[in-house]
């Protein structure tokens, strides 16, 4: 049998810690932190639900992050 295959790391991180700030701050912090991708969305955009390794997904409203999720 196969072995399973290991999934692609991403980083450490709290994803509660980006709410509230900035989103140029919070798109620069992600950076620091080892994620590669960064996704600024309005509220109610649509997406696709693809996950992606190292995405890490801000929803901004009025220039702040109101949600945050990876993938």
């Amino acid at each position: 049998m196969a072995p399973l295959p290991t999934p692609p790391s991403q980083p450490e991180d709290t994803h509660d810690s980006y709410v509230g700030l900035l989103a140029e701050s919070a798109e620069e912090r992600a950076r620091e932190r080892g994620w590669t991708t960064v996704r600024s969305l309005p509220p109610g955009t649509m997406i696709t639900l693809e996950y992606v390794a190292g995405r890490l997904n801000f929803e901004v409203e009025n220039g702040r992050v109101t949600r945050c999720w990876p993938g």
